[in-house]
């Protein structure tokens, strides 16, 4: 979707608390925000019920209203409003997915060893770093190539074919680049968690 006077308009309406710019906003983008929803819990895997979809398309407007609309603040307007909220949809998305897949996690018996860490879930590798910034400079820290294919496949949710014929990256070495950025992240956060 291309960005659009209209949903600049918008945006700076509802920043301003304009009467009525709330709903017009939720009327224009609500849409949207339910197709992520969707898409992003058909690709990982995890398809919600419509029920559930409301409950994270609600989440996703709390999560931009919050603290006086914040999110929409940090908007820079380089891309168009419907992408942009579009990430938002999923990064809350995949954070929900987390949030539920660890509620239905069986608790380990003490004499059976721990499931191998590096067969983790894409959602999973970011749970227990709720700080976005945190998570920005641990990227950060990753080398270029690694860094790109973390965020496609970890954060935006992007398939590895998908990631393949963005990045023009053959799909047999993703799963390798994969593995080793885990494995950096987490000897990276491991001393931030401790």
């Amino acid at each position: 979707m291309a960005r659009t006077s209209a949903d600049v308009d918008l945006l700076d309406r509802c920043l301003n608390y304009e009467t009525s710019a709330w709903k017009a906003f939720v009327d224009r983008f609500l849409g949207l925000i339910f197709h992520v929803v969707r898409r992003t819990s058909q690709m990982v895997g995890t398809p919600l019920r419509a029920a559930d979809v409301e409950d994270v398309a609600a989440e996703a407007l709390l999560q931009i209203i919050k603290n006086d609309f914040a999110v929409l603040r940090r908007f820079r307007r380089q891309s168009s409003l419907a992408t942009y909220l579009a990430v938002i949809a999923r990064r809350v998305c995949l954070h929900e997915l987390n949030r539920r897949s660890a509620e239905r996690m069986p608790v380990q018996a003490p004499d059976r060893p721990q499931a191998e860490p590096d067969r983790l879930t894409g959602p999973a590798m970011f749970s227990q770093i709720e700080d976005q910034e945190e998570i920005e400079r641990l990227l950060s820290r990753l080398p270029a190539p690694e860094r790109h294919v973390v965020r496609l496949f970890y954060l935006e949710g992007h398939t590895y074919q998908e990631i393949s014929s963005e990045l023009g990256i053959p799909v047999n070495t993703l799963g390798p680049m994969l593995f080793r950025a885990r494995q950096r992240l987490r000897k990276m956060a491991t001393p931030c968690n401790s």
